[in-house]
């Protein structure tokens, strides 16, 4: 992905974190036919016993991407986004003043392996676990069951071990300081998208004022 150097995103743990906030990604392959394939999944964000980042989910054995796993896959996890209106600037000249868009995205690349019956399944528990936390009451995955084991193989689980990893925080560095902080007000009370990337922008930012000239 482009990502001029006042947008790049170096701190692991930070895209990590993002990764899980923002678990439901899309897995980008190409097929034998040289044609990009893409799916939108929910992924479990998990670390190996090696230190490594794994990716970790499932998809219908009748989906034809799983065929493409001799070949290494794009991940894109989707952060917050919202649009920028120019009106919040001060600085600059009147005509450089123009809409833009602050998003945080992580690709991660790494080669897709198919996992077996019995990781599959423990993939299915943990990823219901995950997401029926919190929920009153409560639904379990007991993969046990006779009609769950003829579902899990309806589908293909998968693990991707990713080999790199890229982030790209666009919060509105290339503008003055004033500037940015008129940005992070007006999104501390907007939309649920523009209170996350608000909640970012309290983050590290360049202290000298940057060229208006990154889109």
């Amino acid at each position: 992905m482009y990502i001029p150097p006042h947008f790049h995103a170096g701190d692991r743990g930070e895209l990590v974190e993002l990764m899980r906030r923002h678990a439901f990604a899309t897995v980008v392959t190409v097929g034998s036919d040289g044609v990009p394939f893409a799916n939108h999944l929910p992924l479990l964000v998990s670390g190996a016993a090696d230190g490594r980042l794994v990716l970790l989910g499932h998809m219908a054995r009748a989906n034809p991407q799983w065929k493409h796993f001799d070949r290494d896959a794009l991940v894109v996890f989707h952060g917050s986004h919202a649009y920028v209106s120019p009106s919040l600037y001060e600085h600059g000249a009147p005509d450089a003043r123009v809409p833009t868009w602050n998003y945080a995205a992580v690709h991660a690349y790494g080669r897709p392996r198919i996992l077996d019956d019995g990781a599959t399944a423990r993939v299915l528990e943990q990823l219901v676990e995950e997401n029926e936390a919190g929920r009153e009451p409560r639904w379990t995955a007991d993969m046990r069951a006779p009609a769950r084991q003829a579902m899990l193989r309806a589908i293909v689980g998968f693990a991707v071990e990713v080999e790199r990893l890229e982030g790209k925080l666009k919060l509105s560095q290339n503008r003055a300081p004033a500037d940015r902080r008129r940005v992070q007000v007006a999104f501390a009370e907007g939309t649920p998208d523009e209170r996350a990337l608000a909640g970012l922008m309290k983050g590290p930012q360049p202290s000298a004022d940057i060229p208006e000239k990154i889109p």
